[in-house]
């Protein structure tokens, strides 16, 4: 008979496996990856995403001409951009970019834009053939995603079903489940269990709406989110403008030479600020990993390139938010704080220098922030259980999810980041080497 202590003792022995599998994929293989790919991309289209930055009035243009289109199926492709930013912009932005600082130092912004940038022509490529390779299905709607473009790349149906396991593990996004449960239940002293149930319900009821609930909500929700949160760090920052400076400088100095140990900072290496800062752009952003491949092949558009214009956007818009929520911590000192015990108290600490009651209002922000993005992720693990099986994919995956949710009570939030890192992981080398596999298909234009 196993004890509880016994029963810790080997979740603990296997998230630190994890986590040491995890470093070691990110510090030697998921860095390259993403960088090079980027980089060669880039290169090949003679900068083609930062053409596309300065052209959006272009593709405003060319996608309202296509929403004016009531009678084509799909969905509004803007609506689909908060879609694809509600899966993208939450508490990984908040959050767990911060815990990228604190296990890297300053210079992980640096790394963040780089992988960025280069997660835009990424991003752009993965929905081009989302798009390009996507069925229309029964309900007026279409199905795209890797799974589908996976198959033209490979030529077997081991590979996008192996894609499909993957995302099915990652749509249960359970870190920022449990960080939405945790700050809610201990800033009103509601039960935990009744907090982490009500949350499951109204997430079930979002998911199982598919992708144009999900796309709905997602529209009401962030636009607030997103402008209230973007206002609130610029306050900060402007508020200690003096110092941003010395931090910028102390930013890109510790990006290459590593960061000395300070207060409850342990110090890091350059290598250590490349592979927190690369491996937390790609989560954050889902760069390659196939979720707004799945959510943007639903677009009315039928032209891939404009809707993979649009994803260049969302990227920028979450590299934004990772940006203010790093320097916020930074130019406060929160990052260093030793009193701090989980990720999610480095920017509320922060915030809390300048706004009074900011444990009351973080909570209504993580929840707005978290609860799009759960939702989101819930939704495409949900298409991608039924890609594996029509009939019950998503009754399976329904009891599945339930399950993981609870059990995240059991265990910390660094775990459970730990863990979608690791699937982030898997994800981001399989897509990449069939987009790799299939570039000749994509046009850049």
């Amino acid at each position: 008979m196993i004890t509880n202590s016994k029963y810790d003792s080997m979740v603990e022995s296997l998230f630190n496996a994890l986590s040491i599998i995890d470093e070691f994929y990110w510090s030697y293989i998921g860095i390259y990856l993403v960088v090079f790919a980027g980089l060669y991309f880039t290169i090949k289209t003679k900068g083609f995403q930062f053409r596309v930055l300065f052209s959006f009035s272009k593709t405003y243009k060319a996608l309202s001409k296509v929403s004016q289109n009531k009678d084509d199926p799909g969905i509004n492709p803007f609506k689909l951009y908060f879609a694809s930013v509600g899966g993208m912009v939450g508490l990984g932005n908040i959050v767990i970019i911060i815990t990228s600082v604190t296990h890297g130092g300053p210079g992980v912004l640096v790394w963040l834009w780089l992988a960025s940038f280069a997660g835009m022509i990424i991003k752009y490529s993965e929905i081009y053939l989302g798009v390009k390779y996507r069925k229309a299905n029964k309900k007026g709607g279409y199905d795209g995603g890797p799974m589908y473009f996976l198959k033209a790349a490979f030529g077997n149906k081991f590979v996008p079903v192996f894609a499909c396991v993957m995302l099915c593990i990652y749509g249960i996004e359970v870190s920022q489940f449990k960080i939405i449960t945790d700050t809610i239940s201990s800033t009103y002293e509601f039960s935990h269990k009744s907090v982490m149930a009500v949350l499951l319900i109204i997430t079930i009821y979002a998911a199982i709406g598919g992708i144009k609930r999900m796309a709905n909500t997602c529209s009401i929700l962030m636009p607030p989110f997103m402008i209230l949160y973007i206002i609130m760090c610029l306050f900060v920052i402007l508020n200690n403008i003096d110092i941003l400076p010395s931090i910028l400088a102390d930013v890109f100095k510790s990006a290459f030479v590593g960061h000395a140990p300070v207060a409850g900072f342990v110090g890091s290496t350059f290598l250590m600020a490349a592979q927190f800062g690369i491996a937390r752009a790609v989560y954050s952003g889902d760069i390659a990993i196939g979720y707004d491949s799945v959510v943007q092949s639903e677009t009315k558009s039928k032209h891939p390139e404009l809707q993979g214009r649009l994803a260049i956007f969302s990227q920028l818009t979450d590299s934004i938010i990772c940006t203010l929520s790093i320097l916020v911590v930074l130019v406060t000192g929160s990052w260093t704080d030793p009193s701090i015990s989980e990720p999610s108290g480095y920017v509320m600490s922060a915030l809390s220098q300048h706004f009074p009651h900011i444990d009351l209002f973080m909570s209504l922000l993580f929840f707005l922030a978290g609860f799009t993005t759960v939702i989101a992720y819930f939704t495409v693990g949900l298409k991608s259980a039924k890609y594996l099986n029509k009939r019950w994919g998503k009754r399976i995956y329904l009891v599945y999810a339930i399950a993981a949710f609870i059990t995240t009570y059991y265990t910390t939030q660094e775990n459970v980041i730990t863990l979608m890192s690791f699937s982030a992981g898997i994800l981001v080398l399989v897509n990449i080497l069939g987009i790799l596999k299939l570039q000749s298909k994509i046009k850049f234009d």
